[in-house]
């Protein structure tokens, strides 16, 4: 069939949005059922140590309790594959926050009622909650988050490092994260005839139908998991959660549908978080700006639940030449809860360090940072030695710092002022790598002349129905309109998660191999097609065990212009640009929503968001949205998001790369390298927040 023109590529609206600006969109705590009992949490009052004694009597007196589960009568699970859904089956407390007991009641009320009236006792223990670059329990992981080796070298980096004429050694650190999607991480479960179906707030619910099928010992034809809608992620749902495996436990207990939300002050202890960083990096350069070496150290922690390393090193073994390199990760497990991923997991972390202290070499150098960056662009990967399917980050300075204007910029730092406020702009470089996993997916051709495509897909309010019906179309001939999408389901063809900027590459390369096929199915058959229609499944195993000779990454560019109250210490950034190379633009509306979404988070990292240790309780003390500041649109009044052109044949059958996260990745470098320009003040601690701030302002 021939290509429909504009079908890739064009602003379709996306077509679920109405269903969800009008309500009718059901989330996994929005599905009712009939005689459902709703849960609550009693989380561990202690960072360390054990259950010694749970009294419930006084929480099945409140009036419509049911059932209180403890370790002492919760049904016993099998090993599960994440060491985090093994609750309340022992009484061991790692760290404060634990689920310790479950209420199930006949009202979110009650339930939070009688959780209230449980009274746990504990053997508590000293914990150990605070990360530092000397920590005593510091170890260098075989493998750091992605399976990327916790140490690499080429060269000699130090004794290039003590040889160069200009060095920078500066250390960055960055508090833990937290990603507060707007819905919070819920699951409704009920049992029928043996059969387990769960809506959950997942951003792959393949992921957790397996989950779940091994921790309770069934197998996995009996458990239907649904991820309809998924209000948000960030990373946060890209894994099984502990309220999916309680909700089936609580309804297998009691007979009765379960659903647990999660209260959003419970969420920093349960559902992950980003890892706080300690940063060193050394830049070795000649006085031409050439790198002759660069050092990426990484602190960080983990819990002593399992181990998870922040790969924050990874992104310099690509960035720049340098024929020396060193890049570490060094991790403590800590009495905290567990990290995971968040939003460019070791991209967003490690590029706001690197980006740093390429401004601060450029400072040095008295170069230009846009120069500095393209003086030490790689011909082939620097790691690996391997050709880029596609590097076009010089394309993307180029470009942002024309539509920004940055050739009119002062170099001088602390110069521009408007009454109070110091103006100053800064730049920083973006990547994240081109990620695929293996995906099924089934396309159907009816007798009416219309398609249906089916596959495990998540929305995460990325519009990948959308995007999916426009591939779908492209194969077809026909318009989007025509192919109908089912998404959501554990039950259609198995998918990987909406993860890694790795989802419309995964499942949208399945969708289009099945569209091919079905229209080879349908040139070869005579007659009209049958009332049953003609239906073809695919998988993409083949392609994705193929390892590719291409360093495979998105590329980008980001320009802030920022204004710092020289009274207040106040940080309003007045301008966001970003310039992305990230292989064909499937729809433009929704990329740049995408694009624009992780630039505002970004903002979000470099001036108001991060989460707080307390040492002495052993628990982060931030624990909502009055305390945890998320941006709003006041914050972002002018915010531009542009790509170029970019035809890469090395990736997928649409020429695609992800877009979810390389927003994010650089921006808080931008952001500060702009206050530092204003002010004269380089800081390297985020969140910039006033009082940091004050102490270097006239």
């Amino acid at each position: 069939m021939s290509e429909t023109p504009q079908a890739l590529g064009a602003p379709v609206v996306r077509r679920e949005g109405r269903d969800k600006v009008t309500g009718t969109a059901r989330y996994a705590a929005e599905h009712r059922e009939s005689g459902c009992l709703y849960g609550w949490i009693v989380p561990a009052g202690v960072a360390s140590g054990r259950v010694t004694a749970i009294r419930t009597a006084d929480a099945l007196a409140v009036p419509g309790v049911h059932t209180v589960l403890t370790h002492d009568n919760a049904p016993r699970l099998e090993e599960p594959d994440d060491p985090i859904l093994a609750v309340l089956q022992d009484d061991r407390v790692p760290h404060r926050g634990w689920p310790v007991a479950l209420v199930l009641a006949e009202t979110l009320e009650s339930a939070r009622a009688g959780a209230a009236a449980v009274h746990v006792e504990y053997a508590s223990t000293g914990h150990d909650v605070v990360l530092t670059g000397d920590h005593p329990g510091l170890y260098t992981p075989e493998e750091a988050n992605g399976g990327h080796p916790g140490l690499r070298e080429r060269g000699d980096a130090m004794r290039a490092f003590e040889a160069a004429p200009v060095c920078i050694d500066a250390v960055y650190t960055m508090r833990a994260l937290h990603n507060h999607p707007m819905e919070p991480h819920a699951s409704t479960a009920r049992w029928a005839d043996g059969h387990l179906t769960v809506h959950d707030s997942s951003q792959g619910s393949t992921a957790v139908r397996n989950s779940l099928a091994q921790a309770l010992g069934i197998d996995r034809d009996h458990v239907t998991v649904l991820s309809e809608h998924v209000g948000g992620g960030f990373g946060s749902k890209g894994t099984p959660r502990p309220q999916s495996v309680l909700a089936a436990m609580a309804a297998r207990h009691t007979g009765l549908p379960v659903q647990l939300a999660l209260p959003r002050r419970y969420m920093p202890a349960i559902v992950g978080h980003r890892a706080p960083t300690l940063q060193r990096v050394r830049l070795g350069a000649g006085r031409d700006g050439v790198l002759s070496s660069v050092s990426h150290e990484i602190v960080t922690h983990t819990s002593r639940i399992k181990e998870f390393v922040e790969q924050a090193a990874v992104p310099a073994r690509i960035m720049y030449a340098s024929p020396h390199s060193r890049t570490e990760h060094r991790v403590a497990a800590l009495d905290v809860p567990s990290p995971s991923w968040m939003r460019a997991p070791g991209e967003a972390s490690g590029m706001y360090a690197l980006e740093s202290a390429m401004d601060e070499l450029a400072c040095a150098l008295g170069i230009d940072p846009v120069e500095l960056r393209l003086r030490n662009e790689p011909p082939v990967e620097p790691d690996s030695g391997r050709p880029f399917s596609s590097r076009n980050l010089a394309a993307c300075l180029t470009e942002g710092a024309r539509r920004f204007g940055w050739s009119g910029r002062d170099p001088q730092p602390a110069t521009r002022e408007e009454g109070p406020w110091l103006l100053g702009t800064g730049v920083a470089s973006a990547t994240y790598p081109v990620l695929v996993s293996k995906s099924t997916a089934s396309a159907q051709a009816a007798p009416d002349g219309s398609y249906r495509v089916g596959v495990n897909a998540t929305d995460i309010g990325t519009g990948a129905r959308t995007v999916l019906a426009q591939i779908a179309a492209l194969v077809l001939g026909t318009s989007p309109e025509n192919v109908r999408v089912d998404i959501g389901s554990s039950d259609l063809p198995t998918a990987s998660v909406a993860g890694g900027s790795s989802g419309t590459a995964s499942w949208g390369s399945a969708v289009h191999k099945a569209a091919t096929a079905l229209v080879r199915r349908i040139a070869a058959h005579t007659g009209p097609i049958p009332p049953e229609g003609i239906s073809v499944t695919a998988d993409t195993g083949e392609e994705t065990a193929q390892e590719s000779p291409y360093s495979r990454h998105a590329f980008g560019a980001h320009f802030a212009e920022v204004a710092v109250d020289s009274l207040t210490g106040e940080v309003r950034v007045r301008r966001l640009l970003g310039v992305y190379a990230a292989g064909r633009i499937l729809n433009s509306r929704t990329a740049r929503s995408q694009f624009i979404g992780g630039m505002v988070m970004g903002l979000g990292m470099a001036l108001t968001e991060g989460s707080t240790m307390d040492p002495a309780f052993g628990d982060f003390t931030e624990s909502d949205l009055a305390s945890y500041h998320v941006p709003s649109c006041a914050d972002v009044p002018d915010i531009q998001a542009h790509w170029i052109d970019e035809d890469d044949p090395h990736l997928n059958p649409m020429g695609s790369k992800g877009i979810g996260e390389i927003g994010i990745v650089g921006t808080a470098a931008a952001i500060g390298n702009a206050v530092r320009h204003a002010t004269g003040a380089r800081l390297r601690e985020l969140p910039l927040t006033p009082d940091r701030l004050l102490p270097y302002l006239p």
